[in-house]
C-alpha cells in the first residue's frame, strides 16, 4: 500500500495548522499566515474610483482626472489603500528581501481577484509585470512585480510572462518626482517584444501612485494590439490629506 500522498496531506494540513502569523508571530488559525486580528486591522480599500482605484469619499464615482482624461487602462484592482501597516510590509518586501511578506500579500490579492472574477469581471489571458531598469534589478537582485506575478499566476491560473515588457531605458526613481515629472521620465521607457492582437492583459505591480507608470504601460499594450488592459496592484495610494 502506497500511503505517501496521504502523508503528504498530513504534513500539509498540520504546516497550515502550526504556522505563526507574519505580522504578530501569533498563531495564524487560517490557510495563510496572518491571524484574523491582523488581517482586520489592514488598511482595505474602500470606496474608490472606478477607473483608478483612487480612495473617493462615496462608493460608485469616476474621479475627476479619470473623467477629464480616461486611462489607457481599463481598471485598477487593488486590496489596500498605501498606509500602515501594509506600507511597511511592502517596503520590507522590497528593500530587505523579506520575501514570504512580498507572497502573503500576493496570495491575499488572489484571493481578492478569484472572488471577482466569480462575479464577473473579466480573467485576463496574461500577466505582465512592470519591468525593472537594468542598474536597479542589478542593485535590488530581484523585481518585486516579477515574484508578485508569479505568484498570482500559481494561484489565479493565469500565465505570467517576464520578458514580453521590457524597460527601454534606465529612469530616475519616481518616488521624489511630482505626477507631470513622472510622466516625463517614463516616456519611451517601455516597449513591447511581440503582438498582443485581441489579447486581455494585466498588469503587475506593487503599488500604484499617480498611476504614471501604469498608463505608460499601458499605452505601449494597446499599440501592441491589446484588447484590453488591467492593474492589479497590492496597495493604491490615496491623495494628500484623504482619510
Amino acid at each position: 500500500m502506497n500511503c505517501q500522498p496521504y502523508c503528504k496531506r498530513l504534513v500539509y494540513k498540520c504546516s497550515l495548522i502550526n504556522q505563526s502569523c507574519l505580522l504578530c508571530d501569533e498563531p495564524a488559525e487560517q490557510a495563510y499566515p496572518l491571524c484574523v486580528a491582523c488581517e482586520q486591522e489592514l488598511p482595505w480599500l474602500g470606496d474608490h474610483c472606478l477607473r483608478c482605484a483612487l480612495p473617493l469619499p462615496i462608493a460608485g464615482l469616476t474621479c475627476a482626472q479619470c473623467q477629464r482624461r480616461a486611462p489607457a487602462f481599463e481598471q485598477v484592482l487593488a486590496l489596500w489603500h498605501f498606509g500602515f501597516p501594509v506600507d511597511t510590509l511592502i517596503s520590507r518586501f522590497k528593500h530587505n528581501r523579506q520575501w514570504p511578506l512580498g507572497r502573503l500579500m500576493a496570495e491575499l490579492l488572489a484571493h481578492g481577484l478569484l472572488h471577482r472574477f466569480t462575479e464577473g469581471l473579466p480573467r485576463p489571458d496574461l500577466l505582465l509585470p512592470v519591468p525593472l531598469a537594468k542598474r536597479r534589478l542589478r542593485e535590488r537582485g530581484f523585481n518585486q512585480a516579477g515574484m508578485l506575478g508569479r505568484w498570482l499566476s500559481s494561484h489565479v491560473g493565469v500565465r505570467c510572462d517576464e520578458r514580453l515588457l521590457l524597460r527601454t531605458r534606465e529612469t530616475p526613481a519616481q518616488q521624489q518626482l511630482d505626477a507631470k515629472a513622472r510622466r516625463r521620465n517614463l516616456r519611451q521607457a517601455f516597449t513591447v517584444t511581440g503582438k498582443l492582437t485581441g489579447k486581455h492583459v494585466a498588469i503587475v505591480d506593487d503599488v500604484l501612485t499617480t498611476g504614471a507608470t501604469a498608463q505608460a504601460v499601458a499605452q505601449v499594450l494597446r499599440k501592441a494590439g491589446a484588447r484590453r488592459v488591467d492593474v492589479y496592484c497590492l496597495a493604491r495610494t490615496a491623495k494628500p490629506g484623504y482619510v
